[in-house]
Formats: structure tokens, sequence, C-alpha cells
């Protein structure tokens, strides 16, 4: 459901007793549980078009209904930030993201962003797609590196945003994971929600998650970890990250879904092992293929990223200590 403008749904049997803040922020695309408390106090929620209080017990046959107010404009620009380029045209880019860079501002990053390098590469990218994420089709988390590809006009923006809509582009991911995964390939399939309490996460648990599927396949065993090669058949938030974490192996270096735990590795000194996790600063997470159509050639566009430097790193010192007796 949109994050902005009216809304109305009833309760569903899922439903009944949960606070109606956690349920509001579970049905509303973005909407944190602190900010659907907030339009609860001021009466933009309500409950059979009553004021309530954000910790209102929803009870069967309940409506729940409101607005959400659009968000205030930020006043953001071009900045001459350094961005490597897999394939530039007329219409569109593919650019290798760097971990550590967020995708377009947002509160507390308004400054640095793909977005505000974009535009200054790109001037005329801030009349497309809207004022807060111009030219941006889909993102990366900021500490996910890889391919990802940035419209340069309304018609690009609009035929690649319907390839994402309809999952017709192809994006395959590099993890590094905790644990030895018994099979050699997989499919999950759990659905994607916000976390009823944690409002920086998302779970598979609850009564609002969205169907989610991600195939798995290993590229490489070692001591204590595990690489794979994931396809993303649909794009939910953080579906990787929360899909790895639900079958008990966390992506390394992940702190939010369970990525920073020790594990015992055998095959290797637990000690060099603590150390190689304890040196990992982001989740080792790589978005190494993206392919999809042209908008104006329709031809297939396949683009590799190339594996970090840190993940690269950390590969090879996990291959030496394995094969260490």
């Amino acid at each position: 459901m949109s994050v902005t403008g009216p809304f109305v749904f009833s309760v569903e049997k899922t439903d009944f007793n949960q606070r109606l803040d956690v349920i509001v922020a579970s049905h509303l695309s973005e909407c944190s549980r602190s900010f659907a408390a907030a339009l609860i106090r001021n009466g933009s929620i309500r409950v059979n078009r009553t004021a309530v209080k954000p910790g209102y017990r929803l009870k069967p046959g309940d409506i729940v209904g409101g607005s959400i107010p659009p968000p205030e404009p930020v006043t953001f620009g071009p900045e001459n930030i350094p961005l490597e380029f897999l394939y530039e045209d007329g219409e569109l880019a593919v650019i290798n993201k760097p971990a550590g860079m967020v995708v377009h501002p947002a509160p507390g990053n308004y400054t640095g962003t793909v977005v505000n390098a974009m535009l200054f590469h790109c001037p005329d990218l801030g009349n497309i797609g809207g004022d807060i994420r111009p030219g941006i089709v889909h993102r990366l988390d900021k500490d996910t590196s890889g391919a990802m590809v940035v419209a340069k006009n309304g018609t690009a923006h609009n035929f690649l945003t319907r390839q994402f809509k309809e999952r017709s582009i192809k994006k395959e991911y590099l993890a590094i994971v905790h644990g030895n995964m018994k099979a050699d390939a997989g499919r999950i399939c759990l659905p994607i929600g916000r976390h009823p309490t944690q409002r920086k996460k998302m779970s598979t648990v609850g009564s609002a998650g969205r169907r989610a599927e991600t195939l798995w396949q290993i590229k490489e065993r070692y001591a204590g970890v595990t690489l794979l090669r994931l396809d993303l058949k649909t794009g939910r938030t953080h579906q990787i990250r929360v899909h790895c974490s639900a079958i008990q192996h966390p992506v390394v270096g992940d702190a939010l879904y369970g990525g920073r735990r020790n594990i015992s590795a055998a095959g290797i000194a637990v000690d060099k092992f603590k150390h190689l996790i304890a040196g990992v600063k982001r989740q080792m997470l790589h978005a190494r293929r993206l392919q999809f159509v042209h908008p104006i050639t329709r031809k297939s566009l396949t683009f590799e990223a190339p594996v970090p430097e840190d993940m690269r790193s950390l590969m090879a010192d996990l291959a030496t200590y394995s094969n260490i007796p």
C-alpha cells in the first residue's frame, strides 16, 4: 500500500488484538511505527472514524483509515563524486555502486548519495522520477555493492520501472553466509514484511508479508562459511539478507540480521576464523550481474560488476585457512 495519500483497510483476523501503530506500519510501505504513532496521535489515522491512541488494540470489524501526508521537500543538489560506470548512453547509465554509498537522499543522508553524484554527471536528471529519487528505478542497500541502472529520461525511467514491476529484469548476487549449507542449491519462498516491533528490520513472520522468492546455489564451500550465488525472483526490501537469516545462514557482516555472530569452523583454527569475521566491516553482499531490455533498442543487455576488494580479500583468506589441516 502506498505510503502517501488517503487509505483505508479492514482489520484481518491475524491483526486482532495487535497494536494499531504496529499494524499501520506493516500495511503502509516505508511507514515506520514511530511515524504511524505520530499520525495516530494527531488524528490523521483513525479507527472507525474515531481518534484513538497508538496502542489501541484492534478488534474484529474495525476499519482503519486516514491520510499520509507527502514528504516535505528536501533541498539537495549535484556533487562531484566519482562513479564507476559499467555502461552509459543517452537513455541510461549502469554503475558499480560501492559499499557504503546511499542510493538516494533521505533523513540523515542528504549528501554523498548516488543521486547527488548522478545530478552532477547528468544535470537533466532532476526532472525524472520524482524530486527525491530522480532517475532511480531500483536501489541497493547502503552497504551492498554492485550493479544498478539509472534512467536518464522519462521514457527510459517508465520502461525500466515496468520491467522491474513485471519481474523480467534478472538480478544475480554473490553473498558470503555463515555456516555450511547441506544442499548444493535451493529455493527460499518466505513472505517478507515489516518487522512487527523493530522498524528498521524486515521479517518473514507476521500477517502483512508479501510473496518473496530467492534461488540460491553454492559457488564455494569454506570452513565455517559458504559463498552463494543468488537469483532474485522478487524484489523485496532486504530480501537476500532476510531470507538467508531466516534459514539460519545470515550474510557475514550483516549486523542487522545476525551476521556478526561467531561460529566455530571445523578445519581452521577458531581464533583465525573469528579474526577474519571481526575484520568484516559490512554485509558481504554484492550485486554481481544485471540483465534488462534496453528501452530504445529493445535489445537484452547484461552487465557484470567486478567483485569488490573486501570480498575478494576475505574469500582468498578463507580459502587459505580452510585448507590448513
